[in-house]
């Protein structure tokens, strides 16, 4: 792998770091090797570096000459990135680095995601850390864990180790957009066992496939309306089985509950009297769910292949209550923000589904931004799997961050960034859920404020980082830094 000409990119300092960067492997819940690579770095800078009991590392930087007076300010970016490829991309993600490339005015990765989120505002922090020439105010890095897979990182530091005044959250994704608030979210897990019954004679096996949908970021990109793998999925599986007689033996569907689901795999059987009629009527209801989504997913593939028949299926009367109540289960936007204009107020993700030997497990992320809306949607989704015999789990759920629009650091941004640009920037809460809500908790004095480059596709393989926009980022940080407020 050669990302030499990642690395010739303007702001060399910040591409660079980004390579580094992405040479190791991150998954979430696996940053042993990130988190000694960033303590690395920190010693080898000679910088304080700490590694708390979680494993979030944190790197101080004494201020510049000329900014000595100035507040404290915290950088902060998470270490993990989702892990996502294409089906026919061979791939370790536990020991490759990141493939990238240059296409026109983006960065891209070979059938992976490229780790941008939150890598380019790792290696922005990264780059600060170690520049001689940059101007700043005393920095505290804070490189938090896990942020993608529970925000286990944010929710385990505790209060009284940081010491700056005012967070940076490098993680938002459209440079004109300056964050003031995000969702919270809760994790909800259902799981049932199921009766299998022996395939009887005369049934034949069929594979089928949802593939070719663009996924995508559970909660940025949920108000898009994109296909949902294991919805389309549940609906052709429903169908098939309200009119002819068929037995499903498996169901392998999405991945990490914040990536819209972009592939799923189902193994049936079909009365072999009925083959004729099942694959005319597959066609047809392909041709209609095309239909609906030939705007938004050009690249959906719905197919069925023969296969061997399956030695056994789930029991007919479990089948129908699996079914009805993945129907009835909401996927998508939930609710809008009646006050703040096209803010998804609550979502869900049905985000994935694994179903095979007696067992089935159905996982969603529920997003809002308000607390009652979001409990509002977890009953609902609890309710409806109850209902069909599944034991329902809560986890990980974590807080949404607030507005506040008299923010002091949210005014330095908005002149800056006028200054520089000559229009205003979008102010903005937004559906992603930022760690700015539960650092809060243990820092409620703390000014936060959260922006980024802009990423385009993140959570999946179309993830890709515009150029042009990491420098003017890059510009936006280098000014902000100058212009901290004098402490008190």
């Amino acid at each position: 792998m050669d990302n030499q000409e990642i690395r010739n990119l303007e702001p060399k300092a910040l591409w660079n770091k980004f390579a580094d960067l992405n040479a190791v492997p991150r998954p979430s819940k696996k940053e042993d090797r990130v988190i000694a690579f960033m303590k690395d770095f920190g010693k080898n800078l000679g910088l304080e570096t700490i590694e708390d009991e979680v494993g979030n590392v944190i790197i101080r930087k004494p201020a510049t000459v000329e900014h000595k007076d100035k507040k404290m300010v915290v950088m902060q970016s998470h270490l993990d990135m989702v892990h996502q490829k294409n089906n026919d991309t061979e791939f370790d993600f536990d020991t490759q680095g990141i493939d990238m490339y240059v296409d026109g005015d983006w960065v891209r990765a070979r059938g992976t995601t490229l780790g941008a989120d939150n890598g380019l505002g790792v290696a922005t922090i990264m780059a600060i850390l170690e520049s001689n020439t940059i101007e700043h105010p005393a920095i505290e890095a804070l490189f938090t864990i896990d942020e993608e897979t529970g925000m286990t990182g944010a929710m385990g530091l505790k209060g009284g180790i940081l010491k700056g005044d005012i967070l940076l959250n490098l993680d938002t994704e459209e440079d004109d957009e300056i964050g003031v608030g995000c969702a919270g979210g809760v994790d909800i897990t259902a799981t049932r066992s199921y009766n299998e019954v022996s395939v009887e004679k005369g049934m034949v096996g069929y594979e089928m496939t949802v593939k070719g949908l663009q996924g995508g970021h559970s909660g940025m990109d949920i108000i898009r309306g994109l296909g949902n793998a294991n919805k389309i999925m549940n609906r052709l599986l429903y169908n098939a089985s309200t009119n002819f007689d068929i037995g499903i033996t498996s169901i392998d569907g999405g991945s990490l509950r914040n990536a819209i689901p972009r592939e799923s795999n189902a193994i049936i059987s079909v009365d072999e009297n009925q083959v004729a009629a099942f694959e005319a009527d597959f066609t047809d209801n392909a041709s209609a769910i095309h239909g609906e989504y030939k705007t938004l997913e050009e690249k959906l593939e719905l197919s069925i292949k023969k296969i061997d028949a399956p030695e056994k299926v789930m029991d007919l009367e479990d089948q129908e209550k699996v079914l009805k109540s993945i129907y009835a289960a909401h996927n998508g936007v939930y609710r809008m923000s009646p006050d703040i204009d096209d803010l998804v107020e609550t979502s869900n993700n049905i985000a994935r589904i694994i179903l095979k030997e007696g067992k089935i497990k159905i996982g969603c992320l529920t997003r809002s931004s308000v607390d009652s809306s979001k409990d509002d949607l977890a009953n609902t989704l609890t309710a409806v799997f109850e209902l069909a015999g599944f034991d329902v789990e809560l986890s990980g759920d974590y807080p949404g961050w607030a507005p506040n629009m008299d923010s002091p650091i949210l005014k330095v941004l908005e002149k800056m960034y006028i200054e520089i640009n000559n229009q205003k920037p979008h102010v903005a809460a937004c559906h992603a859920g930022l760690e700015c809500g539960i650092l809060g908790k243990n820092y409620p004095e703390m000014d936060m404020i959260s922006f980024g480059p802009t990423i385009k596709g993140a959570h999946s393989p179309d993830e890709r980082a515009s150029i042009s926009s990491a420098q003017k980022y890059w510009d936006f940080v280098i000014e902000i830094l100058k212009d901290i407020p004098k402490a008190s």
